[in-house]
């Protein structure tokens, strides 16, 4: 039996973009579908949609309403519709907080992003998925106000990493210099939306799709690829 053919799948992605974690989800279950085909070791690329964001955020209704020029009716419709595609992908985006539901806003996440470039440079792949999932549910499940250092020293202490080193990690300025020059490559290579994966460094999937497009994508990609290897 020949082994999984392995790719690696670079994600320019946001923790505010709800179609991240529905592409994430999707993403999943493609590979779930190549199981013994396809191994994918995934890495999270940082893209901030709303880069000005002042600290205190803004309500998601107001923001929707401003920056795409929404109704409110419309601004409503539309989480509708994400609810609905996130049952679809296995990604619930319902509040799952304890008391009274707070309001959802939308914060700026340049911090995030140095923590989960931390993660990645100093545990690798499988553990900065891991913190960006737990801020994924920290934001759409919790409400939690992710823009906060505490928050999310606390966030990333409760999956499992060290709270001492998240705390010098936000403070790190060669970090905050990487995320910025990452975040420049994406616009250089034309990425103005997220989520955009790139597999092996070279193939773009735009936009969060179905789960049968992404394993339809990666086959093709490892079968062009071998055959490019043979030729």
């Amino acid at each position: 039996m020949n082994a999984p053919a392995k790719v690696t799948i670079d994600i320019w992605s946001d923790v505010m973009c709800p179609w991240c974690i529905v592409g994430y989800s999707q993403l999943q279950k493609g590979l779930a579908a190549l199981d013994g085909e396809i191994e994918a070791e995934v890495r999270w690329l940082p893209f901030e949609l709303n880069p000005e964001m002042p600290g205190e955020g803004e309500d998601w209704r107001d923001h929707v309403m401003r920056k795409y020029g929404r109704s409110l009716e419309q601004a409503g419709e539309g989480r509708e519709r994400l609810i609905t595609a996130g049952d679809r992908a296995g990604y619930d985006f319902r509040w799952q907080g304890q008391g009274q539901e707070p309001p959802t806003r939308i914060w700026n996440t340049f911090a995030a992003h140095r923590l989960l470039k931390w993660a990645l440079i100093e545990h690798g792949a499988a553990a900065q998925t891991r913190l960006k999932l737990a801020f994924f549910d920290a934001h759409f499940q919790q409400r939690r106000n992710v823009s906060d250092p505490t928050v999310l020293i606390d966030i990333a202490a409760n999956a499992g990493f060290e709270r001492a080193a998240a705390e010098a990690a936000l403070e790190d300025a060669a970090l905050a210099g990487i995320v910025r020059e990452e975040e420049k490559i994406a616009w250089d290579l034309n990425v103005t939306g997220v989520p955009a994966m790139v597999i092996n460094g070279k193939y773009l999937i735009p936009g969060a799709q179905e789960s049968e497009a992404y394993a339809n994508a990666l086959r093709r990609v490892v079968a062009k690829e071998l055959s490019a290897s043979t030729a």
